[in-house]
Formats: structure tokens, sequence, C-alpha cells
């Protein structure tokens, strides 16, 4: 079992003592959320608050995700990022491609990059990029940046996105894992049928996130991907004692995600207090766990 450390909307220069702190602790990697904007007014919804609200994200720092990865690889040696996840669809996979090749080789192959679909179509208003026909480009998206990855010459033409032979440089010296977020169906389909991995957003039941993986070792079965290496991210309470964490390993997780405070409040927790928690978690579930 590896072990991912999440903090988010807390005060950005916190993020440096953090990263180094888990790193010396044992965490295998550090979740980097995304939020590129948050509108005056809207009507979507948040599917993972029980009443839909987003109100909580008002007024919370975000950094862009390569910017911050960028920053924290350069205090750090061994943590992996994983980002958690980013809208790819949302920005032009080219663009997205020269950012993750470049945190990548900067890292040292240090990048998970964790992608998904936005649950608000504001998002994509504001941005300029149609809301309609998203799952299918975010499968161009994820096919580009894969293709561009590899530093040689690669083209492109589907239904979203027509691209003359190009190429990046520099390229990373190993392949970035894909790792795909969502719920839904499709989302499960995706990560089957050409993700690196998947990562389970957290909330409702165990059960949910059980079945979720049921169905996709199911689908992986199907696309002829089970012999494939697969990442399984879960947010759980299970992931809190070292019991739990053998029952999340039994059921075919591969990572688990933590954090030791309630994000969608106001941060008030002292850095020291944040320190105390992850060097606590260390010495009780993750040197226990192995």
């Amino acid at each position: 079992m590896r072990f991912t450390f999440a903090e988010s909307m807390c005060d950005p220069q916190q993020y440096f003592t953090l990263a180094v702190e888990a790193e010396q602790a044992g965490f295998h990697s550090f979740s980097v959320p995304e939020s590129i904007l948050y509108p005056k007014e809207s009507d979507s919804l948040y599917p993972y608050t029980p009443d839909g609200n987003r109100e909580f994200l008002e007024n919370k720092p975000f950094i862009d995700p390569f910017v911050l990865i960028a920053a924290l690889g350069a205090v750090t040696e061994r943590l992996r990022f994983t980002t958690f996840v980013v809208k790819l669809p949302m920005r032009h996979p080219v663009l997205a491609a020269k950012q993750a090749t470049s945190v990548a080789v900067l890292t040292e192959n240090r990048l998970g990059f964790g992608v998904g679909l936005s649950p608000w179509s504001d998002d994509f208003r504001i941005l300029g990029v149609p809301w309609e026909g998203r799952g299918k480009r975010l499968d161009e998206c994820i096919a580009i940046v894969r293709g561009l990855a590899t530093g040689e010459f690669f083209e492109f033409h589907g239904e979203h996105f027509d691209i003359e032979p190009i190429k990046l440089c520099p390229a990373p010296s190993r392949a970035i894992p894909i790792l795909i977020g969502g719920h839904a169906e499709p989302a499960l389909r995706r990560a089957a049928r050409i993700g690196d991995g998947w990562m389970h957003a957290g909330g409702g039941k165990a059960q949910d996130f059980e079945s979720a993986i049921e169905r996709i070792q199911e689908l992986r079965r199907e696309y002829g991907r089970e012999r494939e290496p697969f990442e399984i991210h879960v947010i759980s309470m299970d992931a809190y004692t070292p019991d739990g964490v053998k029952r999340l390993e039994d059921k075919g997780v591969t990572d688990v995600i933590v954090g030791f405070r309630n994000a969608y409040e106001r941060d008030t927790t002292p850095l020291q207090q944040k320190v105390d928690a992850l060097r606590g978690y260390a010495d009780s579930v993750i040197a226990k766990s192995r």
C-alpha cells in the first residue's frame, strides 16, 4: 500500500513545509487539487456535498497545479505529486501536454496526472469551451497528451481536435501515468479502457467505492487489460488504522489518500499541528502497514 497526503485550500506557503515533512515521514505522494475560478452567480451543484453547495470554495486559495508541483518538486527528492484532478477538457491538450511534460521532466518522473470532468458548466462557459461533448473531448485530450509525452512527432485527427505533426521537447524519460477521476459509469469505463488508474473522490458509503472497484475490474477484463499495471486511489476511514489499510489492500486498493482536517471548512489549523498529525499517522499507520 502507498500513502498520499492531502492538503488543500490552506495558506499556500504551508505547502513547502508539508511536502518536505510528508516525504520524510514516508508518504509516497502529495495530492494537488485544481480549481481555476469561482463564479459570482451559479446554479451548478457540487456532487460531493450533501446539498450540492459549492460556497465552501469561495475565497479559498488554489495554486495552479503545474506551478505548485514544480515548486514543491524543487524542495523534495522522492515525493510524487498527483493532481486530484485536472479538469482536462477545459484546457487545450497541447498546452496541457506541455505543462505536464515540463513538470514530469523537472521532477524526474514524479507526476501522477489525475484528470477528469468538471461538475460545473460555468467553468466551461467562462473559458469558452463547449460543455456538450466533454466526455469525448476528455478521451481525445488523453490521447493527445499521451502521444506528445513521448517526445516524438505526433499528429491527431479527431472530432474535437485536429493537430498536425508536432513534437514537444523536453519529454520525460518515462510515460506519465494518467489516472481517471469520477464515479459515474462513463468514468469507470474510461478508467478501465484507457487509464493507468482510477481516483475515488470520497463521499458516500464504503460500499460505493467497493462496487466501483468491482465494476472497474470487471471492465478491465472486458477490455483485456486485467494484467496491465493499474492504480486505485481511495479516500476511506479504513485508511486510518493498520487493520483498515489491510482491508483496503485486500479489495485491490493500491493508494490511500489521507488528510487531517475538514477541507470544506475555513482552515484555522496551525502548521505545526498539521505536521504533528502527519508524523503521528506515519508512526501509527504507515510504519505498521509494511
